[in-house]
């Protein structure tokens, strides 16, 4: 059986009356690239933060290689990288010392942060313009860069919330390799996206969610399968227009 990275037993979140995460299980497994799958206010970032321990779930439990969340949130932290939807680099810095003073929070320091900020840069592309102030970049540029900045201590878990928003095409298509890069150097990545191409050409499993509710769970190909009569693209347009029954 291949190994459980990231386990949700049958959890929600509720915002006063408002129900953000119904009753979600699922698991995600080393080495896979996970997408969750749905529209605006779906619940992605809500169910993205309970796995970071940054919310406690009202009900259920979510564990993150083997620490339950957020009790044991401390601990599992070195091991996870996010890299939020909101893009906040510091603008005055250059893109190495960006990822320098990350690695520090880390615990890292000398030559092994060094090699880390290096490795990092190489792995996004940012190799040569490194040492320019990050307020230069271009929006895919600062996306790399805290994308970088969320590997930069090489953790297991690299949880990537909506990582293509706003990007042109272009730099869409560069993070999209990226994010394969990543999971081919064994690290399981998680990602949040509202756009079914994004999951088609990087996840390897998906899980679509509507209203915190799990609707579908699997390969793009089994989900089409499943999906053959409706359509996969119609149900999840569906699904944006909140016209799903």
């Amino acid at each position: 059986m291949p190994e459980v990275v990231v386990k949700l037993e049958n959890v929600s979140k509720r915002f006063g009356h408002i129900l953000a995460v119904n009753g979600l299980s699922l698991d995600i497994y080393k080495g896979e690239v996970f997408g969750l799958l749905g529209p605006n206010g779906a619940g992605k970032t809500t169910t993205v933060r309970m796995i970071c321990g940054l919310l406690r779930p009202t009900s259920g439990r979510v564990f993150v290689l083997g620490y339950e969340m957020p009790k044991e949130a401390l601990r599992a932290r070195k091991h996870i990288g996010l890299l939020p939807q909101e893009s906040d680099v510091y603008e005055m810095l250059t893109g190495r010392e960006n990822l320098e003073y990350f690695g520090r929070l880390y615990g890292l320091e000398g030559e092994e942060l060094a090699r880390r900020v290096e490795e990092a840069l190489r792995l996004v592309g940012l190799l040569k313009r490194a040492d320019d102030r990050a307020g230069e970049y271009s929006g895919g540029m600062k996306r790399r860069l805290m994308v970088a900045r969320a590997i930069v201590h090489d953790p297991e878990l690299v949880i990537l919330d909506e990582p293509t928003m706003g990007l042109d095409i272009f730099a869409v298509r560069r993070i999209r390799r990226l994010i394969r890069r990543l999971a081919e150097g064994g690290r399981t990545v998680l990602l949040t996206t509202n756009d079914l191409e994004d999951a088609e050409r990087t996840c390897d499993r998906v899980a679509i969610i509507d209203r915190g509710r799990l609707v579908a769970l699997g390969t793009i190909k089994e989900l089409e399968e499943r999906f053959q009569e409706k359509g996969l693209e119609e149900l999840f347009v569906k699904l944006v227009e909140g016209e799903q029954e």
